[in-house]
């Protein structure tokens, strides 16, 4: 049975693994070694030179550029804020796929978890079946379905709340499945002919 300490703690570790990760990654990116893993568009392009050649040795695996650490983030609101078609010309069709995702991830949640605490939250505390029943149980148990009573109609709700979430995701899904096919085939249309665009 969790606790509302127990849920702090679980969300605590994953939000500190989490900005770990990014910062790692927001370091990594900064080294000149990484710059072709994480440019390479820019380099066949012929848009960018290696900071590897020339230079000190030490120059060329570390960036010692301080300032270039207090900005490492920039990059974030940037790619955000791009029209979609200037970053696929800039990054390629994965990374604006990529970030249509996590937009479509909270196209579905944000709804979903508004409508569940407006609806199902309350439904599930206003009952004591939990304190009639004796059994040892938190406050967390409480905003659960556990809390309602077998064979009670207050079951209609989660049913409901159950078909509306099942037909508000499958409707963004679809919509953006539409969104990213139609994405693909413009892009595809624009490139030069190459033959793996016609593998299986």
């Amino acid at each position: 049975m969790a606790t509302i300490e127990d849920i702090g703690v679980s969300a605590a570790i994953n939000i500190l693994s989490a900005v770990i990760f990014l910062l790692a990654f927001a370091f990594l990116r900064l080294q000149p070694i990484n710059d072709r893993v994480y440019f390479p568009k820019w380099y066949l392009k012929g848009s960018r030179q290696s900071p590897s050649h020339g230079g000190a040795f030490v120059r060329k695996f570390v960036n010692l550029d301080m300032r270039s650490y207090l900005k490492f983030l920039s990059w974030m609101p940037a790619a955000l804020q791009m029209p979609e078609d200037e970053l696929i010309s800039h990054a390629g069709l994965d990374s604006a796929v990529y970030l249509r995702i996590y937009l479509t991830g909270l196209k579905i949640f944000v709804p979903i978890t508004i409508l569940a605490f407006l609806v199902l939250v309350p439904v599930n505390w206003t009952n004591d079946t939990l304190e009639g029943l004796k059994v040892e149980h938190s406050d967390i148990d409480k905003l659960s379905i556990s809390n309602i009573p077998f064979g009670s109609k207050r079951f209609i709700a989660h049913l409901t709340m159950a078909y509306v979430f099942t037909f508000w995701t499958c409707y963004v899904l679809l919509r953006e499945y539409e969104i990213v096919a139609t994405m693909r085939l413009r892009f595809l249309a624009s490139e030069k002919r190459r033959p793996d665009q016609f593998t299986v």
